[in-house]
């Protein structure tokens, strides 16, 4: 146990030099190296024609072919190797296939053989490797589910693949009760069924992205509400606090006016009161005076006073002054009673114009499904005859523009392309909007703002600025194009485009209509100014607005 115990061994050390793995039946030829018994042996096989003998390792040569005998020290070595790579193997966890083979505790395997219909660790698996009758056996990835690979009516391994019953079976069930039925080999229905799988992923894959982008753009409007909500809320806060200021203004100022006329009103009753007071005073003193002029015994004293007093007896008398025991300002208040019944109607009706939902654009759009939806949203358009290029024509009341063959005799005016044959509608795209086109040639079908440059060279094409969205048709691509960024797109577009917008949305999409609509693509952008129909027409084509 002791001498086990101090070994120490490393399996490169007992590697054969030809085969280059451990040691099988290993043999030592007289140079002192060793071999695996059947390397060496087939070796000096192919040498007994020359009759002379070599170590494959350091080339010293032999004659007669030495005797090989096992090396059993060597082997005693290996084996003990091997007993320490077993105790030092990690057993299998509690998710891992075990081998059934490994006796003891169980280690992970590797592979699984579905002729053994049974699982090997690396060590167990090796005959599969190395015997020649096991070679032909077919590994596969370690599993526990090898039974259900199994026919369970004749114990055969399933490799066909029964259509007409959409099941799994051995080549014997197409002898029995499968006998006539449409069979392929299962490898050959996993490739197709793989192809619809590979589709499915596809098709699982674009509808994940195009939810993200629904998220991205839901989380986007959510942000956009709750901006636009703070932003509302402010400016109500602000309107009306300047509301109540300019009310508390005119209050104060009302207040002030009738302050002014109480001050003025107290002002002449004052001047009143004063001149009452003197007018008291001085029939007082003049009672005074008569009553003393009453009780004179002089005769002659009383008749010259008297006549004194007769004369200064003209003084002025206030009795007339009417006195308003009640200053009233009612017609202030009435007018303010009148003003607060007013100003509360006119809230009333102002803020029955304010629908609920008029505080934010809604969120979740209702998008039209079939062109049935989309012509709900139909709009009439027409061109504009002073936005055409003068290679341009129009007819039929300005609703078909060709490209013509000679210079159109048009009027000098701001407006008018003069660059690219273009023209736009005269109409502007208010809310939603649906309209067709028919086309043939090469044509590019675009929205655009008014203010696109009209003079200039190229960023005044439609697509090639960051004014104008557009859709370039041919009989050969289909590209879309904003602001010199272009998009290849898949198809082939039918004769007549359908366009629609939603400005309010930030969404602009093109289809191809014909008995179905298919759409072509959707751009999801900011519009921050009135869009119109464009078109670009160029050599041997046209445009004309459909009905």
């Amino acid at each position: 146990m002791m001498a086990e115990a101090s070994i120490s061994v490393d399996q490169h050390q007992f590697s054969c030099p030809v085969c280059l793995d451990l040691l099988k039946d290993p043999v030592t030829v007289p140079c002192g190296h060793s071999f695996c018994m059947v390397c060496i042996n087939g070796c000096w096989d192919q040498q007994d024609q020359r009759g002379l003998y070599s170590c494959p390792q350091c080339r010293e040569t032999f004659t007669p072919r030495p005797v090989l005998c096992r090396n059993y020290f060597i082997a005693e070595m290996l084996e003990k190797l091997k007993k320490a790579e077993d105790r030092a193997a990690p057993p299998a966890g509690s998710g891992d296939v075990e081998c059934d083979f490994c006796t003891g505790r169980k280690r992970k395997a590797a592979k699984s053989c579905l002729t053994c219909l049974a699982s090997f660790c690396e060590d167990h698996l090796k005959p599969h490797y190395e015997g020649a009758a096991w070679k032909k056996h077919k590994l596969v990835k370690a599993s526990t589910r090898l039974q259900e690979k199994i026919c369970s009516q004749h114990d055969k391994l399933m490799e066909i693949y029964c259509r007409t019953d959409r099941s799994c079976i051995c080549y014997l069930c197409t002898m029995d009760e499968h006998k006539g039925h449409d069979t392929v080999p299962a490898a050959a229905q996993r490739t197709q069924k793989q192809r619809e799988l590979e589709e499915m992923q596809r098709d699982v894959q674009q509808r994940i992205q195009e939810k993200q982008k629904k998220l991205q753009e839901l989380e986007q409007a959510v942000n956009t509400l709750k901006r636009c909500a703070q932003t509302a809320v402010e400016d109500t806060e602000r309107i009306w606090t300047e509301l109540i200021c300019s009310i508390e203004k005119k209050r104060s100022e009302l207040t002030e006016l009738i302050r002014a006329q109480e001050e003025a009103e107290l002002s002449a009753a004052e001047e009143l009161l004063e001149k009452l007071e003197q007018e008291i005073a001085d029939l007082k003193r003049r009672n005074t005076e008569l009553e003393q002029l009453s009780l004179t015994e002089d005769h002659i004293h009383f008749l010259q006073s008297f006549q004194f007093l007769s004369v200064s007896s003209g003084s002025e008398d206030s009795s007339s002054i009417s006195v308003h025991h009640h200053l009233s300002f009612d017609g202030v208040r009435s007018a303010l009673s009148d003003l607060k019944e007013r100003l509360e109607e006119f809230c009333r009706e102002e803020f029955r114009k304010i629908p609920p939902q008029a505080a934010a654009a809604p969120l979740l759009l209702s998008e039209p499904n079939s062109r049935e939806d989309f012509l709900q949203y139909f709009c009439q358009l027409t061109l504009d005859p002073k936005t055409v290029h003068c290679r341009l024509s129009l007819s039929e009341n300005n609703r078909v523009v060709e490209r013509s063959k000679i210079v159109q005799s048009y009027s000098d005016h701001p407006y008018r392309f003069a660059w690219y044959p273009q023209v736009l509608s005269v109409e502007s795209l208010s809310g939603r909007c649906y309209w067709e086109v028919e086309w043939s040639g090469e044509v590019d079908i675009s929205v655009s703002y008014k203010e696109i440059s009209r003079k200039g060279g190229i960023e005044c094409a439609f697509g090639r600025n960051d004014q104008s969205w557009m859709l370039q048709c041919s009989t050969s691509s289909l590209t879309f194009w904003h602001n010199y960024n272009i998009t290849a797109l898949p198809g082939r577009p039918s004769s007549r485009i359908g366009v629609y917008v939603d400005p309010s949305a930030a969404i602009l999409s093109f289809y191809s209509v014909s008995d179905t609509m298919t759409l072509l693509h959707t751009v999801h952008s900011t519009f921050t100014q009135p869009l119109y129909a464009g078109f670009c027409v160029w050599e041997g084509s046209a445009v004309r607005l459909c009905d």
